[in-house]
């Protein structure tokens, strides 16, 4: 006879502790049942199998399994498709609820609304729970109803309405002795699914409070150690954004700005469905007419442009998984306008290569750059690199740490000229933009 049980299914959201669908999962009547999927819809199309974000999962599944263990009970990881996966566990057990954490991106709305059709079929229920926002969806929304897409006056609207329960901590751990009762479950190896480990260090997911009380003043200097390094960790839910924005109401407002913005960007995500398949925001922008030089794409991609504040990045980029935050718009900046690539083109890369990828941020801030996101700039808002080297990095400590050849002989000239490729770029955007006007 199959064990009647409650299944609880991580995703974005890698910890035991704060966590609303779990919280809600062992609230229930039935035994929970902890699942994780390395779904091959995802994994397969990854072309470098030393992908750090699949090693980082994997350490975090590793990390629950030793508490779970201590609890009596063990995570089920299936690598599979999800549907087939949730076919064995409807075989396997009695599924009376699946609880999981809401995920606002095209497939996993897609993926989810299949595996509720499954798992009704089979006579039990699927709920989601928000966790990964502190607002979602139609939570803050302008006095006429419609959704905000401009940041600061949602920030706004987002402080105004914020209160202790939308940050108040779910005490998952009072029922931890309603987890499934089992032997410890092998852990699928990365070797298993065709993947290796690079075994290079992951930033901290402790919240160095000192760090965030000089984040105003510190984050925007890439030489500087000043920014948090958490991204990673929001992205896959090793730490708990109510956590995070408890600690800095009190810290910092500069910090606790862009944790609204993952809010900001994810709920544009919600309201603006074309966005997750790829358009512009503004429609208008899909006429430009972009230059898509492969080689010159592929000087940007390796960090030999020339620029050195540019290159600097590219380089962090593809030596860590990560880039700092001011040096993301430097260089998606000199992409679109200085070499007029497509701005999908830049997306696409620092989607294979960030270690912190999250498809919201990633595409909001790239549509930021490009001009054709939800920003009340205009689109000739163009980066200087030299200024910006002059005034965030003016001792070049970040520069001749990345590129310390950038003052020898061997070392690319410019690309591009900035004057020639900043009137270029004006003049291809006011014609595409013009045509569409008319």
């Amino acid at each position: 006879m199959r064990q009647p049980v409650s299944v609880f299914w991580f995703r974005r959201d890698l910890r035991l502790n704060d966590n609303a669908a779990l919280y809600h999962a062992l609230k229930s009547s039935h035994p929970v049942v902890p699942v994780f999927i390395f779904d091959r819809n995802i994994l397969d199309k990854l072309e470098d199998k030393a992908d750090r974000r699949v090693e980082f999962i994997h350490a975090a599944l590793n990390e629950i399994q030793q508490k779970l263990i201590a609890l009596g009970s063990s995570l089920e990881v299936y690598y599979g498709f999800p549907e087939e996966v949730y076919k064995n566990l409807l075989s396997k057990y009695e599924v009376k609820h699946v609880f999981t954490n809401e995920d606002y991106e095209l497939y996993a709305q897609q993926r989810d609304e299949a595996i509720q059709k499954l798992v009704k079929n089979s006579g039990g229920s699927f709920h989601t729970y928000k966790d990964q926002v502190i607002f979602s969806k139609n939570e803050v929304l302008k006095d006429d109803g419609k959704p905000y897409t401009v940041f600061t006056p949602y920030s706004k609207r987002w402080k105004s309405i914020l209160n202790e329960f939308y940050y108040k901590k779910y005490p998952t751990e009072k029922y931890f002795s309603n987890f499934f009762k089992q032997q410890p479950q092998a852990i699928p190896s990365l070797e298993s699914m065709n993947f290796k480990a690079v075994e290079q260090p992951f930033p901290a997911k402790q919240l160095n409070e000192e760090l965030i009380r000089k984040y105003a003043s510190q984050r925007d200097f890439p030489a500087v150690d000043g920014t948090s390094r958490l991204g990673v960790h929001l992205r896959f839910g090793t730490v708990s954004v109510r956590d995070l924005v408890d600690r800095s109401l009190s810290l910092s407002e500069i910090f606790l700005n862009e944790l609204i913005w993952r809010d900001f960007y994810h709920a544009i995500l919600w309201h603006f469905p074309h966005i997750n398949k790829g358009k512009s925001f503004k429609p208008e922008y899909e006429w430009i007419k972009w230059r898509n030089d492969e080689e010159e794409f592929g000087k940007w991609c390796n960090g030999q442009t020339g620029y050195p504040i540019v290159d600097a990045g590219m380089r962090e980029l593809n030596a860590t998984g990560y880039m700092h935050n001011r040096v993301r718009m430097i260089v998606a900046s000199f992409l679109t306008k200085h070499l007029l690539i497509d701005w999908h083109w830049g997306e696409a890369y620092f989607a294979k290569k960030l270690l912190d990828f999250d498809f919201a941020a990633n595409n909001g801030g790239w549509q930021w750059a490009a001009g054709s996101g939800c920003d009340a700039a205009p689109y000739f808002r163009i980066f200087n690199p030299y200024l910006q080297t002059k005034k965030f990095d003016p001792e070049l400590k970040y520069i001749r740490k990345w590129v310390p050849e950038f003052e020898e002989f061997g070392y690319p000239s410019p690309i591009v000229d900035h004057e020639f490729a900043r009137k270029r770029v004006l003049e291809a955007y006011a014609k595409a933009l013009k045509s569409t006007s008319s």
